[in-house]
């Protein structure tokens, strides 16, 4: 079962994989991955060990080819698990074992391998390579067309439910689950790879509003040392995602209002802090409970 991408961005060293499936909860099972090691995708009749087992061999220097053979050389049951793998150097290697169920295989390109079992056709890893390789745009974009390309080429023989999308950061750290740049999943759904479509740009928005509320001196904290450039920049972009995420998820709008009030743009407040609160009056408690911890002076200047 599945279809997966594994691949590094040569640009900027991210690593990252896509996986699809007609199965519940595709991403707990075939995405496995460390910022600056590597990625792999087990599949097919799956052996999960295989995933964080080739993680860590890489870890301990093997490269991607060496992980593969590691751990298919242990398994007796090889002939029927799929795994591809890609290294931190962008080796990338992948392996279907002689009984998978077809349509089976996969195919390797510089810094890129895909694979796929229970196929429509063969034509939908070979698609899957084409559309990743014409793809622009940050390593998870060129993924997700890789998957898109897999679905119009007929995906999984038994149909869509779940997929996984993960992109980790290019170097080595001793605290890696702060480098995980994109972690989406998408665990029953009618049509996944759509669900994934909508929830990325969703995902980078909250990404920045998290950026803005978790800073000191911007948020958290007295107001100070903040550049009008960085001001402008943060006020622009939490816009933006106000836009992105629209009018039914106000999160962004909140910050906004927030951050107006803190940098002294009081009247600007007022209006949005107004708009907000007869969206959801309960915002008005919210803004009053936070208040008090360091967020703002005056609220009641704005109630």
């Amino acid at each position: 079962m599945t279809y997966s991408i594994v691949a590094r961005d040569p640009a900027t060293g991210e690593l990252g994989i896509g996986s699809q499936s007609h199965f519940f909860g595709v991403g707990r099972l075939v995405g496995w991955g460390e910022t600056g090691v590597g990625v792999a995708a087990t599949q097919a009749f799956v052996n999960v060990d295989y995933g964080p087992q080739a993680v860590a061999a890489m870890r301990a220097g093997a490269s991607a080819q060496q992980a593969v053979d590691q751990v298919t050389a242990a398994d007796p049951l090889s002939a029927y698990r799929q795994l591809g793998v890609v290294d931190a150097n962008g080796l990338a290697v992948s392996f279907t074992g002689g009984r998978c169920a077809p349509a089976a295989g996969g195919l390797v390109a510089d810094g890129v391998a895909v694979q796929g079992n229970m196929l429509a056709r063969d034509r939908v890893y070979h698609d899957m390579l084409d559309a990743y390789q014409d793809a622009k745009g940050p390593l998870a974009e060129r993924i997700l067309a890789a998957m898109v390309a897999a679905e119009q080429a007929g995906g999984d023989v038994r149909g869509s439910q779940s997929a996984v999308l993960t992109v980790y950061g290019p170097d080595r750290s001793q605290t890696p689950w702060q480098h995980v740049r994109i972690d989406i999943r998408v665990d029953d759904h009618p049509d996944p790879i759509s669900e994934l479509s909508r929830l990325l740009p969703r995902h980078r928005a909250f990404d920045f509003i998290g950026e803005v509320i978790f800073a000191q001196d911007l948020m958290i904290g007295p107001y100070q040392n903040v550049s009008p450039e960085t001001l402008e920049e943060k006020l622009s972009g939490l816009a933006a995602a106000a836009e992105l995420l629209g009018e039914d998820n106000r999160e962004a709008q909140f910050w906004q209002a927030l951050l107006m009030a803190r940098s002294g743009d009081r009247a600007g407040a007022r209006r949005l802090f107004t708009e907000l609160f007869g969206y959801r009056p309960a915002l008005r408690e919210f803004l009053i409970g936070i208040a008090p911890l360091g967020f703002l002076d005056d609220v009641a200047d704005y109630l």
